[in-house]
């Protein structure tokens, strides 16, 4: 089993990731997340905040919730917002935010190699929060938000990334925050063994942000395996969403007062 793999992302169809654009699910409440969706039925809020279509004071862990989250998932599929690619791809992702650039991988990674600490935690995480992201996977089958990895800053790897990351990105929005986001789509099989076979080589990840998310996707994928008879190894459930970035690139906020 590889530490990453590509997978068949789903995405906004070309001209409406402006639209779906939305900041991580638990850096707004309720009431910052509906303003925010107002007036926008295409913002992923309304997939991983989605008590923002229920009447206000509705419990954001109430099953009602999560079924509104999988309503709106299927919606915006079916309108044809989110697109499934046909094929496993990787894409390389861009980060601009004003001076700083950072250009990293977005992948799937090994549960397995999350349960034997390849992949290293540096969090204690709390049950609550890990059930929450449980149901949400649970009730989407999908997994909605990745969780930030950092790998040790190789020259040949963060080469590669640089070299996909040429000609016009299928994706360049600047979100309302102001920070920018390219994403180029990696098709090409033989750039796509290179990058499995240079992150397989090496012996870690590093989980920057997400423990929560990475917690709930091993209890998921430990569920699942369980209850499937004919489990390989090789099913979706085996790995999590990640997006993966060099160390030296990576750039650490801090705030004073």
């Amino acid at each position: 089993m590889s530490l990453i793999r590509p997978f068949a992302g789903l995405r906004p169809v070309d001209g409406r990731a402006g639209d779906v654009c939305a900041p991580p699910y638990d850096v707004l409440n309720s009431a910052e997340a509906r303003s925010r969706a107002e007036g926008r039925p295409y913002s992923f809020l309304h997939i991983s905040k989605p008590e923002i279509d229920l009447p206000e004071g509705t419990d954001p862990y109430a099953p009602e919730v999560y079924a509104k989250a999988a309503e709106s998932f299927q919606r915006m599929r079916e309108e044809g917002v989110l697109v499934q690619d046909d094929k496993p791809c990787y894409y390389v992702y861009r980060l601009h935010m004003g001076d700083h650039t950072q250009t990293g991988l977005v992948a799937v990674a090994s549960v397995e190699d999350y349960d034997s600490n390849r992949i290293r935690k540096h969090e204690f995480t709390r049950p609550d929060k890990e059930d929450d992201r449980v149901r949400q996977i649970d009730a989407l089958d999908a997994q909605t938000g990745p969780v930030l990895l950092a790998y040790r800053s190789e020259a040949q790897v963060d080469a590669l990334l640089e070299s996909a990351a040429t000609g016009a990105p299928d994706v360049d929005i600047v979100a309302d925050d102001g920070i920018g986001h390219k994403l180029w789509v990696v098709r090409d099989q033989g750039i796509i063994d290179d990058i499995t076979a240079r992150f397989d080589a090496m012996p870690n990840l590093y989980i920057a942000d997400g423990h929560h998310r990475s917690a709930s996707a091993s209890r998921v994928a430990a569920a699942r395996r369980e209850a499937n008879p004919n489990h390989t190894g090789e099913e979706p459930y085996n790995y999590f969403l990640s997006v993966i970035f060099p160390h030296e690139q990576m750039a650490s906020l801090t705030t004073t007062g």
